[in-house]
């Protein structure tokens, strides 16, 4: 009778990202990971051909992640392009690591920024269709000036440089859709 497997595919990307979450993607090893999912490094290398795929896996798991934050937000208000800012921002501040490994590396696996903030659910989309459907003449061009502001605010929550509370962000983030409009 053939030994039943101990450690899965499952076990292993969970204990990674655990990992990412706790110290960042170029800590995600095969030796920290093994200690992590209390294994040695064989089933590792039994179930991924090399860290190259498992970090390829990792970084779908850590854009659903993002996704599923966005989701369980509250929305605040119906201006456009402020949901999206507000919980960009957040996620930023909340999940350093994962936000540094989503939209700061270099590596997106045939990605686009615009395919990640969109996500599968197209929340960038509904939001350029919103702000046509209220009258903006140029929804496009308004949601690149408004992620640039969105996307600057965030990099500076990781540097520790940002510290608007929600209810000041919410309103920092209309008067700019406001100004820009």
């Amino acid at each position: 009778m053939a030994r039943k497997e101990s450690v899965t595919k499952e076990t292993i990307l969970n204990a990674a990202f655990e990992l990412l979450q706790e110290e960042g993607v170029t800590q995600v090893t095969a030796r920290k990971l093994a200690a992590k999912a209390n294994c040695s490094t064989q089933p590792i290398f039994r179930i991924y051909s090399n860290m190259d795929e498992l970090i390829e896996e990792l970084f779908v798991k850590a854009c659903e992640f993002f996704e599923a934050f966005y989701e369980q937000s509250d929305r605040h208000t119906v201006t456009p392009f402020v949901q999206l800012g507000n919980v960009y921002i957040k996620f930023a501040a909340e999940h350093k690591k994962l936000f540094e490994f989503i939209f700061l590396s270099p590596e997106r696996y045939g990605r686009s920024m615009y395919d990640l903030v969109n996500g599968n659910a197209g929340y960038v989309s509904r939001e350029i269709q919103s702000a046509a459907s209220q009258g903006c003449q140029n929804a496009s061009e308004l949601f690149m000036k408004m992620w640039i502001f969105i996307h600057g605010a965030a990099c500076m929550s990781l540097t520790g440089d940002y510290d608007l509370s929600e209810t000041e962000t919410v309103q920092m983030l209309k008067d700019s859709y406001h100004a820009f409009k």
